[in-house]
């Protein structure tokens, strides 16, 4: 069951509305990478330890503990809130260690927010960690947040993992192209003998792998070639073996060839433990994604076990968010408006938002509209219609949103006459 977000904040607020605010303790935290400040003030706004600093180890946080537990037992406190904003992996040791009380409330402020409460204080040029402090109390006496430690553990796994793939693979698209290079220089011709790229190819790899020197290619022969590729499990047409080797005996390889072999070796090595990389957390993933609540979306058409897994990761708990139109406006898809004197501008989208979130929302409309009849049909009526590529792009991710949060919400199959509009 999703939660309502706004009624969390009601909540929240309305405790420090029920206790006295003397007997509330609010502790923002600032984190850094290896410190982080804090102050102890009551729900009033009274300052009651001044801001200090302190580790984030065990020392540090059993420190904060202590003057928390001291300044509550003066004040007799009934409620202590402690607020930490999200600053990547650097806040975890505060919200995820298990060093502090299981009976304080833990609550995680969004970056934006503590930025927008800044510029409230009229702060917005300012940004010191007292500021921040300030800032950060604001939100924690209004009820803003949410509670830490919701995301189970298998969701932080499963950022992780897919975390690590996008990285790999990102790093694999890269040296895939610098192989390709290598391979022009010490075989130049070779990539015109198959119709798609030679690392997509059986033959096109073996090529790669064993006759970057078109010298050997050559006086090994057609036929040759093909018993030499069949004893490596590669079946290799009679017409490619004829234009591998003609393009080898043809080939004119520049003074740096024999260089470029021994990097293109060198690359291809890489590429191989690279690619050993993405399968591992392909497993890891295929293992994870049915522990979360996203497993559901991959009886969507287009939608696989890996597109899943990077939407779970970007969006984290479903429980945080009220609805897809918040999901869409973080992914900063939404358009970026300027009105001023009955003039409006709104050509571009706001990209003020989470990058990961708005790349698998994107993903995930293109999805659709390659394997979704209805997502097609909806695109077609767009393109005739003369709208942009990016405007379409966009329209398909929000499509795309709305129809993943309901199915994570309500753990329900695709249904194709649901969501035919």
């Amino acid at each position: 069951m999703v939660h309502v977000h706004g009624s969390q904040v009601a909540a929240r607020a309305a405790t420090i509305a029920r206790v006295s605010a003397s007997r509330v303790l609010v502790v923002p935290i600032d984190v850094g990478k290896h410190t982080a400040m804090a102050l102890i003030a009551d729900a009033a706004g009274e300052q009651l330890v001044a801001p200090f600093t302190f580790s984030l180890d065990r020392p540090g946080l059993t420190e904060l503990v202590s003057r928390v537990q001291r300044v509550a037992a003066e004040r007799d406190a009934s409620v202590i809130r402690i607020g930490v904003e999200a600053a990547g992996h650097y806040h975890r040791p505060v919200v995820a260690s298990g060093l502090l009380p299981e009976a304080w409330e833990v609550i995680e402020l969004n970056p934006g927010h503590v930025t927008e409460q800044r510029r409230v204080l009229g702060k917005r040029g300012v940004k010191t960690d007292q500021v921040d402090l300030t800032a950060m109390f604001d939100l924690l006496v209004a009820g803003r947040g949410h509670p830490a430690g919701r995301r189970e553990r298998e969701l932080l796994e499963l950022r992780a993992w897919v975390g690590m793939r996008h990285r790999r693979v990102a790093a694999a698209i890269a040296l895939k192209n610098q192989v390709l290079g290598q391979m022009d220089r010490a075989f130049p011709g070779a990539g015109a003998c198959v119709a798609s790229s030679l690392l997509t190819t059986k033959v096109g790899r073996l090529v790669l792998a064993e006759f970057a020197d078109p010298d050997r290619l050559g006086r090994l022969g057609a036929e040759r070639f093909r018993k030499f590729a069949a004893r490596r499990d590669v079946i290799v047409q009679r017409s490619v073996a004829h234009r591998f080797v003609a393009a080898a005996r043809a080939a004119c390889p520049p003074a740096e060839a024999a260089t470029a072999r021994r990097v293109l070796a060198a690359d291809l090595a890489l590429l191989a433990e690279l690619e050993s990389q993405i399968a591992c957390a392909d497993a890891e993933l295929a293992r994870l994604l049915p522990t979360t609540p996203f497993q559901i979306l991959t009886t969507t058409p287009g939608w696989s076990t890996v597109r899943a897994a990077r939407y779970g990761a970007a969006l984290g708990d479903p429980a945080r968010w009220p609805s897809a139109r918040q999901i869409y406006r973080a992914a900063g898809l939404t358009p970026k408006l300027h009105e001023s004197a009955g003039s409006r501008y709104d050509g571009k989208i706001c990209r003020e938002g989470s990058v990961e979130l708005r790349g698998t929302l994107l993903e995930l409309g293109m999805g659709l509209w390659l394997c979704d009849p209805a997502t097609a049909e909806r695109v077609t009526q767009l393109k005739a219609r003369g709208k942009p590529a990016g405007i379409i792009a966009c329209t398909m991710a929000n499509r795309a949103n709305r129809i993943a949060f309901a199915m994570v919400r309500h753990q329900t199959p695709y249904q194709p006459q649901r969501w035919s509009n």
